[in-house]
């Protein structure tokens, strides 16, 4: 394939440039603490971030995203998926606008979500969604994960890293306002609770009421986020963070039909608002709440040794209602699909409504011991662990199908050119047809070990992991054990070029029996990974280059019959070049990424609604002439994506965005920020599914804020 030329023709030429330069500075010397120094602009490394060690980035043979708690500020991030929305070959708005969840995607696939290195959601629409203003920073480890995390995608995982107590950093309140009426106040309040330090605490608040985009949808939160440090000794520290939501919303995806939206209607025209609410406004609701104690440890046991550990307990719960536009397997519009006038429109759909009620819980706790030694020339650091972690999840509900229409009912169907809300059915009617599902427990055990191996300039990496895994289903009881791999090497030249080889592996279990009456087997990712990794030496600056291959088996053979015993031959392939890279040249900083994707599932068909491509570059300039003012600008682009499935066909368009930014400090203590995202209020699809329904972009957001710090 042509990124797979390309990407090995720049990876031969930097390695030559590497070879020129490393022969014409013979008399330069590795400094391992400036480079360490270095790269901190990406992130702090901690026990708790996504690596779980505080190995640089820039000697790991793997490629890992990072943004910081400034970033995220400067970019007028509100939530976890736009986060996403400046690293290469990561997809942070999937779905378009959404209030549910956050639907983010790495090199083609959908990944989990931790805190402080634990996963922390599990099943569909059961808890709140994570809170960008509770984090430190959000970090992204692409490609399989499975040596350190246990059963997980192959496209990666994101972790958030909580903020905690932390010794000489101040407090502040944050006071913003925007458009759609999103008001929000942040208090996060920082402070020693002793004379000698040995006891810090830290509260985190948010209070939202805002509205959206989408009428009738409002996103309003509150938060409490208390935490405590202990630090006994200046060898061990204690943490304990409690996070406490109650989020009150609706569902801002509406699955509007693609007639109408990507394609035109049948009179040539499109809906005159993508956006429409299809839902009922006294029927609709997203209501969550999540409660969770996470205690953090971490000892140094002497110089070369040290222990920590991860534990949480957490619980959610959402009482979720929602009416749709009726899936049909053909046009979704009410005439057209009968073939008669029986709505006074043609623009009028039959509704689905939908009650549920979802809860799960989780106890989890992962335990580490680091070890740094040498063998000889060798120079270890080996990282072992043991992972336990048990969550039950109940998922209840009511389905409507039709909203009556089936039966001849055609009281609650809805214009969407011009909607006049019908009101929903009665209770009763759902109350006929609820579904009390069995509660599903999944109890994972993992042991890992993890050895970075230095010798002169080279890094080597080996990992080993067992897992066993018990799925519950309430019907159906299974146990699964698998074992995952991972290994790499990078070689680290003295003029700041790391050329790297890596390889990893995944799995993700899979409840039931095939023909034989045997135990399906989990799906299993693996990945190779070849890239280049070059600190700047003039100046401040970090670029990485990646080629990677992925390929997911024992998916569902598209071409087995259905009387087959074996139905896991199925394999779907992924390759992609990534290029990522952060250089400041005083005055002004800049971020750029860009990635190509080829992917196909086991039909041979391209991954559903994952761009083939993405591009995005975010520049800061802060003058010397006016050191109060900051300015910032962004550009985004997301390129096509398709939904198949043999018969039918959408490709939905790419789509370029610009994002401004503008700070300026009023004194020593008050800042004044403003954001503009999607600055032009271009209106656009995400992407459009096969099943009929396509999802609208996030317009235009403005929002200032106002910054009091203490």
């Amino acid at each position: 394939m042509n990124k797979k030329m390309l990407s090995l023709a720049v990876t031969v030429s930097l390695f030559s440039y590497a070879h020129a330069q490393e022969n014409e500075n013979e008399t330069s010397v590795y400094e391992p603490d400036k480079s360490v120094e270095k790269i901190e602009v990406l992130g702090t490394r901690s026990p708790f971030g996504a690596t779980k060690s505080n190995t640089p980035i820039v000697e790991l043979a793997r490629t890992i995203s990072i943004e910081t708690a400034l970033d995220l500020k400067q970019k007028g991030v509100l939530n976890l998926s736009q986060s996403a929305t400046y690293m290469a070959g990561v997809t942070g708005e999937s779905y378009g606008y959404a209030t549910r969840v956050d639907s983010i995607s790495s090199r083609g696939l959908s990944i989990p979500r931790y805190r402080d290195s634990i996963q922390e959601l599990f099943g569909s629409y059961n808890s709140t969604r994570a809170e960008i203003y509770t984090m430190e920073q959000v970090e992204l480890l692409k490609g399989p994960a499975s040596v350190l995390y246990g059963q997980g995608s192959p496209g990666g995982i994101m972790n958030y890293v909580s903020k905690a107590p932390t010794l000489g950093k101040g407090s502040e309140v944050v006071l913003s306002y925007g458009n759609f009426d999103r008001a929000q106040v942040g208090l996060d309040v920082n402070g020693s609770l002793s004379e000698d330090d040995k006891w810090m605490g830290r509260f985190v608040g948010i209070y939202r009421n805002a509205d959206s985009q989408v009428d009738y949808v409002s996103d309003d939160t509150q938060v409490l986020m208390p935490s405590l440090s202990f630090m006994p000794s200046d060898d061990t520290t204690l943490t304990l963070i409690g996070l406490f939501q109650d989020t009150n919303s609706d569902t801002a995806a509406q699955f509007i039909p693609v007639e109408g939206t990507l394609l035109p209607l049948a009179d040539g025209t499109y809906l005159p608002d993508q956006d429409v609410y299809a839902g009922e406004p006294d029927f609709n609701k997203f209501d969550t709440k999540s409660n969770q104690i996470t205690l953090l440890g971490e000892h140094l046991i002497d110089d070369t040794t040290s222990l920590s550990f991860t534990a949480l307990w957490r619980d959610g719960e959402a009482d979720y209602h929602q009416a749709w536009p009726t899936f049909t397997g053909s046009t979704r519009y009410l005439n057209a699909f009968v073939g008669a006038p029986v709505a006074p429109t043609d623009t009028f759909v039959p509704r689905t409504f939908y009650q549920a009620d979802n809860t799960f819980s989780q106890h989890a706790f992962d335990v580490r011991l680091n070890k740094r030694f040498s063998t000889g020339s060798l120079e270890h650091e080996l990282l072992a662990g043991v992972q336990y972690q048990n969550v039950k999840t109940d998922a209840n509900s009511a389905y409507y199908a039709g909203g009556g229409v089936l039966q001849g009912d055609f009281r609650y169907i809805l214009d969407l050119a011009n909607p006049v809300y019908t009101g929903a059915p009665e209770q009763s009617v759902f109350d006929a047809i609820y579904n009390d599902a069995p509660e599903q427990t999944v109890t994972d055990k993992g042991l890992y070990i993890s050895d970075q191996v230095s010798y002169k300039n080279w890094r080597m990496t080996l990992g080993l992991r067992h897992d066993r895994v018990d799925n519950d289903t309430g019907v159906t009881e299974q146990d699964d054990t698998q074992t995952s791999y991972s290994a790499g090497i990078l070689y680290r030249f003295d003029n700041g070029i790391s050329p790297y080889l890596s390889y990893a592996e995944s799995f993700e279990t899979v409840v039931g029996l095939d023909n034989n009456n045997r135990q399906l087997k989990p799906e299993e990712g693996r990945q190779y990974e070849a890239g280049i990794k070059y600190e700047l030496s003039s100046f401040p600056g970090f670029i990485t280059l990646a080629y990677y291959d992925i390929e997911v088996s024992n998916l569902p053979n598209p071409n087995g019959l259905p009387d087959e015993a074996e139905q896991q031959q199925g394999v779907a392939s992924i390759e992609g070049v990534e290029l990522e890279g952060r250089v400041n040249f005083g005055q002004v900083a800049v971020q750029f990424a860009a990635s190509v994707m080829d992917a196909e599932d086991p039909n041979g068909f391209s991954l559903s609604a994952q761009p083939d491509s993405n591009a995005s570059m975010w520049v800061t300039y802060s003058p010397l002439e006016l050191e109060a003012l900051t300015v910032g600008t962004g550009v985004r682009y997301v390129g096509e994506s398709v939904s198949e499935n043999g018969v039918i066909r959408y490709d939905t368009p790419s789509y370029t965005l610009g994002d401004l930014m503008m700070s300026y400090a009023l004194s020593n203590n008050l800042n004044v920020q403003l954001n503009v995202r999607n600055v032009t209020d271009k209106k656009y699809l995400t992407s459009c599914l096969f099943r009929g329904d396509c999802f609208p972009g996030v317009r235009r957001t403005v929002t200032a804020s106002l910054t009091y710090s203490f």
